[in-house]
């Protein structure tokens, strides 16, 4: 099914359209659900404390603020674009829906305790999803920095892809100086976002 090119009131005429993004919709909102729990369990475990040269040499300072000036917006810009291009919403949806499982997965599996010096997050979705914004455990990979480089690979407009990978880029420095992560989590998220853009983009073409 071509449906970039369709109307979302004429891909919604799909049947295969329907499903994909009705069992999306579905599975991310069970997610969503099983967050709280999720990370209370991570939160309350034991982990390992890595010795981190970057983080050594990096003064911990508060900058919050600066980190969702870049994710909030690009993460607006997407979904306008979303209005027009129903192919890119199946494939960041399903795209995402991978990023969270297997970041689920690799928390569970590489249980990493808060690096020194962390300043938390002053993010006002946290409460919401985690039921408190004190996670300092959920650690690789970064969920920022990968869902922001997902965002930029999902887009089609050059300029736009350049803009949002450059701030993927910042961002990422921007963690790294708030301590709310090892140089791993950051450097290795890009790489799994991209293996998850692939796959969302698999199941756009079923």
């Amino acid at each position: 099914m071509q449906s970039k090119q369709l109307t979302w009131r004429f891909a919604w005429d799909y049947p295969a359209f329907r499903v994909k993004l009705i069992l999306g919709v579905i599975l991310l909102a069970l997610i969503a659900c099983s967050l709280q729990p999720f990370f209370s369990y991570v939160q309350g475990r034991s982990g390992l404390l890595l010795n981190d040269f970057v983080l050594n040499l990096l003064p911990a300072h508060d900058v919050s603020a600066y980190i969702f000036l870049i994710l909030y917006p690009a993460s607006a810009l997407l979904v306008w674009r979303m209005r027009k291009n129903t192919d890119l919403c199946i494939t960041f949806l399903w795209g995402y829906i991978f990023l969270c499982l297997v970041r689920m997965s690799t928390i569970i599996l590489i249980p990493l305790d808060a690096p020194k010096n962390l300043i938390h997050l002053s993010d006002p979705f946290s409460i919401i999803f985690y039921g408190t914004n004190q996670i300092t455990k959920d650690l690789f990979f970064s969920g920022h920095t990968a869902t922001l480089f997902l965002v930029g690979l999902c887009l089609d407009n050059k300029t736009e892809k350049i803009i949002v990978f450059c701030g993927t880029a910042v961002l990422g420095l921007l963690l790294l100086i708030q301590h709310v992560h090892y140089t791993a989590d950051v450097l290795a998220a890009p790489f799994f976002s991209y293996i998850f853009w692939h796959l969302g983009k698999r199941v756009t073409r079923i």
